[in-house]
């Protein structure tokens, strides 16, 4: 192994908590130990009454169309076989997402039952327990919430050999707990039991809920902070887990189960402040934004999370309004700055997060996102795929964001699609707001020390000054170096002329100058969603000593 390789492996390993480290070693050791645990008996499979059936939102998207034919990530597949369910020409996200069956709970999912049925049999035919990657814990987390959620929907009791498969998953998975990753795979598994206990009677089924309640006690304090965000600092993610505590919070009104109920005020609270962080999080648009690994489609869209919270009792906070407003995020680390109607921008002074499992971490610190008009202008370049391929690394680099990368490096090691080795740590950012003749005036400065490892121990500051019709930006950087690159990514539906200006949507025009550095136009790409990709252009700009401003001016 090369020296250089050691040092990322031991940049990335020293972060890991103790768990995690003895998990990994059990589950090597164990392999023998945990098929034993897995394939025990399970006698007297029953389920608990409800005081009503489930009822929420369905609003994933379709993905299977009929006689076996499915969509994932843009890309379509089919099932022939039962080995089509584990093909190797398919990414794992794309068979993990097949294993999901979303379908089950997604748009107009009721008036499929035919297809519903088929879709289930088939599973429960060609994957044979502890077969394949459905019965991985991830996928047998989120496929067990869909097969209990379409039960409950039922007119009718499940037939027993749907039951006796259900209780079987349910039993694979809680003996192989991702304690070894943590974070949201953790969260999964923890609500994917809490699920199953509420559903199944007997010894096993109170196994199970309190199994699932003490994951979910101690991962829900863990992983949404003090300002209501999710600990991944990933919009997306924390979209998707908000949506899970709706579920729960649902889960708990309905069962009539006192261990839920005595829970379900806190998790309302915890459902009220995220919304309000989510809400800050996104765009005038109304949809996220694009920092650490984010697309649209993957997590429910912020309008139906917050229609769901409501319609189970929820009430946030108002939002930021309007003028120049601000709004320091300081535990997951994001400024929101409110500077009119359809005028926001989001900044990135947020450490890499959590420290032991930054597994969907981009190197994008001090990097920011703008919409003006209620159009996104600078955007983040999202993410596409997942994986360990070349695209992969260079959708999580700084190159990919709106930052300034230093000698072709990214300011946090990132590596090995889900891995990042030593990291860029923010200083404490200076927020000042200042009122004079010309109208309001506000000021956000930080830095970070990411770059500290190169020769020439470089450190890059950025200052952003608000001010009605005008973003100033300026980027300064200590020490030494050879190239440094400052970039703004831009919305593929902005339009570049040659005078340096940029048109958007509505006859809007915003121009932009650059100090300090030379400029110009370079192709560049947006990934909205998984698999997909969308030409752009990209602002570079290249330094010609330590200070670059760029100022972008409407009106």
């Amino acid at each position: 192994m090369s020296t250089g390789r050691l040092s990322l492996l031991f940049h990335t390993v020293r972060h890991l908590r103790v768990e995690q480290v003895a998990y990994r070693v059990y589950y090597r050791l164990g392999r023998r130990l945990v098929p034993r645990r897995a394939l025990a008996t399970l006698p007297g499979i029953a389920t608990r009454p409800w005081l009503r059936s489930w009822q929420a939102p369905l609003v994933a998207p379709r993905s299977h169309f009929g006689n076996g034919a499915f969509v994932f990530l843009g890309e379509p597949g089919e099932i022939r076989l039962p080995t089509d369910w584990n093909v190797p020409s398919k990414s794992k996200l794309w068979l993990y997402n097949l294993h999901y069956l979303d379908d089950l709970n997604a748009v107009d999912a009721d008036a499929r039952a035919e297809e519903q049925d088929w879709l289930i049999e088939r599973w429960v035919a060609d994957n044979p327990p502890l077969a394949g990657n459905g019965w991985e814990p991830y996928p047998i987390s989120l496929r067990l919430i869909n097969l209990i959620k379409w039960c409950a929907r039922q007119s009718h009791s499940p037939e027993q050999w749907l039951l006796a498969s259900m209780a079987r998953q349910t039993q694979a998975l809680a003996v192989q707990e991702e304690r070894h990753i943590l974070a949201n795979h953790l969260f999964a598994n923890g609500k994917a039991l809490t699920f199953a206990g509420a559903f199944f009677a007997g010894d096993h089924g109170a196994r199970w809920l309190r199994s699932g309640l003490d994951i979910l006690d101690r991962e829900i304090d863990e992983q949404f902070l003090a300002d209501g965000g999710h600990f991944e600092l990933s919009p997306m993610y924390h979209a998707t887990l908000l949506w899970d505590l709706c579920d729960l919070l649902n889960l708990a009104q309905i069962c009539g189960l006192p261990e839920l109920a005595q829970r379900a005020p806190a998790w309302r609270g915890v459902i009220e402040h995220g919304l309000v962080w989510l809400e800050a999080m996104c765009h005038p648009d109304g949809d996220i934004s694009f920092f650490n690994d984010a697309a649209h489609g993957v997590a429910p869209h912020p309008d139906d999370i917050r229609a769901y919270a409501v319609a189970l009792g929820c009430r946030p906070a108002a939002a930021l309004a309007g003028g120049l407003a601000w709004s320091h995020l300081t535990a997951t680390g994001y400024i929101v700055v409110q500077m009119a109607a359809g005028a926001r921008a989001l900044l990135d002074v947020a450490e890499v997060g959590p420290s032991y499992q930054p597994g969907h971490a981009h190197a994008d610190t001090l990097s920011f996102e703008l919409s003006l008009f209620g159009q996104r202008v600078l955007v983040n370049s999202g993410t596409s795929r997942y994986g360990e391929d070349d695209e992969r690394h260079r959708q999580r680099s700084t190159a990919a964001h709106n930052t300034v990368e230093i000698d072709g490096e990214s300011s946090s090691e990132v590596w090995s699609g889900f891995r990042v080795a030593r990291r860029a740590r923010p200083t404490v950012p200076v927020v000042r707001r200042d009122d004079s003749g010309l109208g309001p005036r506000l000021l956000v400065r930080c830095a970070h020390d990411g770059y500290r490892r190169l020769p020439g121990a470089p450190v890059h500051q950025r200052e952003w000054v608000f001010e009605p019709g005008r973003l100033r930006v300026t980027d300064r950087l200590s020490g030494t170096y050879r190239k440094a690159v400052g970039r703004f990514h831009l919305h593929p539906d902005i339009r570049v002329t040659s005078d340096r200006e940029l048109l958007l949507g509505g006859g809007h025009k915003v121009r932009w100058n650059v100090a300090g550095g030379q400029a110009r136009v370079v192709p560049a790409s947006w990934h909205p969603q998984f698999g997909a990709s969308a030409p752009t252009s990209c602002i570079e700009v290249l330094f010609g000593g330590s200070e670059v401003t760029v100022d972008f001016i409407w009106e």
